[in-house]
């Protein structure tokens, strides 16, 4: 009689099964944005990923888009995974960090299942990492495999940290990975020292460098959680540096620069002076238009938090929408005004709807509110016949250009205004003293979001923001609304003066209004006060802090503008 397969037999892959591949993917020391073009690439085809630290499966998510798994409700089914599967090469069952050979087993099993692999690794695979060991074990198996390099944080941290490695007095390195059985005497010459795991142990290091014939006065950095916002560094000397070290609270993980290199941080720090480096900024906004503000926000060293607070929905009355478009496309209209870029997407998903495209617009003057509206336009294919000028492109903007109806000149008076629902009535107004009839059409609704977790609408309240960034009247309602007002030490930024004037009347005291109604002058204007805010805490001799660090009774009452 034939005995029956137990189920851990049949999980085994049988001859007939292909193997698969393993790209040893080097993820950099910590930015993912430094993730190379083939390493993204090779992620988005993965089924498996392997990764080596904690944060490595929400990088991957983050990097394709993918969102966080959620728990179900009680009584909802869970949710079909998105994505490749994480298997955590990190560390074991018992929470405990395994070794190389354990790694490897772990990466040969799964492409003798036929998959695709992809070995995250911190930095570079062949770079102070275990990628040589593993990939021997893949060749060993016959399984095929690729070497994917990353920037190693051997030389990322000290860029970030504004210390080169080399100059033109300064040509060697030595790159040592400390452990107590280093023969310090060897290093006691003027090369630039790059250590790594050396943190815990600088004190002694520190000590056996002196002893060896190195200067007490010798330059040294300690940077931690380097490439990340989270980033710090301390500089010292070799005398001093094990007290500066600890007074720090220094910790892995951290690299050790030690050389005459490190003076030159002075001049070439660029990360850590960031006018908003390390600012959490609260992003109240729409899903669809968070991302680049969010963008903006990076590039001045901020950590955007993107929460939603208005959700963007068709009108609960949609005949009035079709009855304007069908007289669009009839000629009932000379002009029409898209007054944001969410109109021009209400429009452009009715003409699909239809079966239109821009050919309807015929004959059709367009006017846009501004920069961005027209840019939406323009992606569509339309060229918009009015723009208000730059220092004022908002609905008054608009008016200030709009020309008077003639009727000797104009064939028709009708203007086509499809808005939100929540649109003040000042350009309606202002468009009927001109001599234009409007069709107020309601092309879309702007809805409160659902409210925040738990955990962010009790940062918002606590001060652990230090700005939020206000781009409408709406979103500083809606925001109050579901979660709460921000703290008093909360930086509060808004892009003009109407949502300033909401702000105030919620009971928020503004600090930096942009000087027009842009994201990227919002922004800026935001980074300006930031570098102001360091430049005189410099100026005082004080550390440079963050709003959230400190808890000031009240706000303070200037404006920036």
């Amino acid at each position: 009689m034939t005995r029956a397969k137990t189920t851990e037999q049949t999980a085994e892959p049988s001859s007939a099964t292909p193997l698969g591949w393993v790209s040893f993917v080097g993820s950099g020391p910590g930015d993912p944005e430094l993730l190379t073009v083939r390493a993204i690439d090779l992620l988005k085809q993965a089924d498996v990923v392997v990764t080596e630290a904690p944060e490595h499966a929400s990088l991957v998510r983050g990097v394709l888009g993918i969102p966080e798994p959620v728990e179900p409700a009680e009584g909802e089914e869970t949710p079909e995974p998105v994505g490749p599967e994480f298997i955590d090469g990190g560390f074991g069952v018992d929470g405990q960090p395994l070794a190389n050979a354990a790694r490897a087993k772990a990466v040969v099993k799964q492409a003798k299942l036929g998959k695709r692999v992809v070995r995250l690794m911190t930095g570079d695979p062949f770079l102070y990492a275990s990628g040589p060991e593993e990939a021997q074990s893949c060749a060993k198996a016959g399984i095929g495999f690729e070497i994917v390099p990353g920037v190693s944080s051997v030389s990322a941290v000290p860029a970030y940290a504004g210390i080169p490695l080399t100059t033109k007095d300064h040509q060697e390195v030595a790159v040592v990975t400390c452990n107590e059985k280093i023969d310090w005497s060897q290093y006691a010459d003027n090369r630039t020292l790059v250590l790594l795991s050396g943190v815990g142990m600088i004190g002694d290091i520190a000590k056996e460098l002196i002893a060896a014939g190195r200067p007490a006065r010798t330059p040294v950095a300690i940077t931690r959680v380097g490439t990340t916002t989270e980033q710090s560094t301390v500089e010292s000397t070799l005398e001093n540096i094990a007290v500066d070290a600890r007074a720090a609270r220094m910790a892995p993980p951290a690299i050790v620069v030690i050389g005459k290199v490190v003076n030159l941080r002075e001049t070439l720090s660029w990360f850590e002076t960031k006018p908003l480096f390390g600012w959490r900024v609260l992003v109240p906004r729409t899903k669809e238009q968070a991302p680049a503000l969010s963008l903006k926000l990076k590039g001045f060293g901020a950590v955007p938090e993107e929460v939603p607070t208005i959700s963007v929905e068709p009108p609960r009355n949609p005949q009035q929408m079709d009855k304007a478009v069908r007289g669009l496309v009839e000629g009932r209209y000379n002009w029409i005004a898209f007054t944001s870029i969410n109109a021009v997407r209400a429009v452009r998903e009715k003409f699909d709807e239809y079966g239109l495209d821009c050919r309807a617009f015929s004959g059709l003057k367009i006017a846009a509110v501004g920069e961005k509206t027209a840019q939406a336009l323009e992606d569509w294919g339309l060229r918009p016949d009015l723009v208000p000028n730059t220092d004022n492109q908002s609905a008054a903007g608009l008016l200030e250009v709009w020309p008077e109806y003639d009727e000797d000149l104009d064939p028709i008076n009708r203007v086509f205004l499809p808005r939100a629902d929540i649109a003040t009535e000042n350009l309606i107004a202002g468009l009927v003293d001109l001599g234009w009839e409007c069709d107020d059409v309601t092309a879309y609704r702007t809805v409160r979001a659902a409210p925040p977790p738990a955990p962010t609408r009790d940062a918002i309240k606590t001060g652990k923001f230090d700005a939020v960034v206000f781009t409408s009247s709406s979103t500083v309602r809606n925001l109050v609304g579901i979660a709460g007002k921000p703290h008093t030490s909360t930086v509060i930024a808004a892009i003009g003066p109407a949502t300033a004037k909401t702000a105030e009347e919620h009971g928020l005291r503004v600090d930096v209004m942009s000087p027009e109604p842009s994201i990227e002058a919002l922004t800026e204007a935001l980074a300006a006060f930031g570098a102001a805010r360091r430049a005189s805490l410099v100026e005082q001799g004080l550390p440079v802090t963050k709003p959230s660090d400190r808890r000031p009774a009240s706000r303070r009452r200037s404006r920036t503008s």
